[in-house]
């Protein structure tokens, strides 16, 4: 039985791992600040679209500190009674902002349409100077975690992303509907851009939920092939045949493999175990491997192994 763990693979995860902590903290700081400034001038102003933008920076709060807090646990060492440690907390705090992320939309869009019949008088003139001012945070933020975050490879990071991205295209839709209140006198455009902001919301927080839910009932990524792996073993000098083959992901970025091979009796066992580590870590990127060599066919019953 054989089993690979990179140190170089470690040193970079930690250092990706830093990263990520820097960028979701300084995000939350300038996101949580604005968001009360938003949600003061949303209620002045009489505007829905701000005051949605504002349960947005809420969410946005709320799910960065999720995340940063899913790092910090996330980093504690494995235990005997949890083999790999608290890694998952980072799928929980990423389901839990793709459930939010679905919610708010659905109040948002009920909201907006509830103003449709009759339109409130809007202040266009101090919607407009709040929306610009959240464009510009929110790019900022948007721009930190994309460049110091792994956006695609942590599920949770790029959740939080998400989130940003979502509020940000609420902001440029608060600026529109504050242009046509300003220039036609047009207060529909206030639910409408609320309408829009909740669609994209929603959008997003499905994906998120979604890819949550495939990592905790344990699927393998989508980018790894089953039945290229198989091939790829099976190419191995020596293996006659394979089984018992499971791929599943711990979170985003920490995928497992096991298997068992069985090999010909006159294989170097260790020269087999070597050569399909190197093979499967080179095309598909698993480090964390499990091999089981077998001689012999020691799972005569086939429910016992598959």
């Amino acid at each position: 039985m054989g089993h690979d763990h990179k140190h170089e693979h470690g040193h970079s995860h930690n250092h990706a791992h830093n990263a990520n902590k820097k960028a979701l903290t300084i995000s939350f700081v300038l996101i949580a600040g604005f968001m009360v400034v938003e949600f003061v001038g949303g209620y002045i102003t009489n505007s829905l679209a701000l005051i949605s933008d504002a349960g947005h920076m809420l969410s946005d709060a709320v799910a960065l500190g999720l995340s940063l807090s899913a790092l910090i646990f996330g980093a504690r060492a494995a235990t005997p009674s949890k083999t790999y440690g608290y890694k998952r907390f980072e799928i929980l705090a990423a389901l839990l902002n793709g459930i939010v992320l679905v919610l708010l939309a659905v109040f948002i869009f009920k909201e907006a349409i509830e103003r449709l019949s009759s339109p409130p008088q809007v202040i266009g003139q101090g919607m407009m100077m709040i929306s610009v001012t959240g464009l510009i945070i929110n790019v900022i933020v948007a721009y930190i975690l994309h460049s110091q975050g792994s956006t695609k490879e942590n599920l949770n990071v790029r959740s939080a992303f998400l989130h940003v991205i979502g509020d940000l295209l609420g902001s440029v839709g608060a600026i529109v509907a504050a242009l046509l209140i300003m220039l036609f006198g047009w207060y529909i455009a206030d639910p409408i851009a609320s309408m829009i902001v909740s669609l994209l919301v929603l959008y997003s927080g499905w994906n998120v939920l979604k890819e949550s839910v495939n990592i905790l009932m344990e699927a393998k990524p989508s980018d790894i092939d089953t039945d290229s792996v198989i091939e790829t073993l099976k190419s191995v000098d020596g293996v006659e045949d394979i089984h018992d083959l499971h791929i599943w992901m711990i979170t985003s970025e920490f995928t497992i493999m096991t298997v068992h091979l069985k090999v010909n009796k006159r294989a170097d066992r260790d020269n087999v175990l070597e050569e399909a580590k190197k093979e499967i870590f080179e095309k598909f990127g698993i480090q964390h491997l499990t091999v089981q060599i077998e001689g012999k066919d020691v799972c005569s019953y086939e429910k016992i192994c598959n």
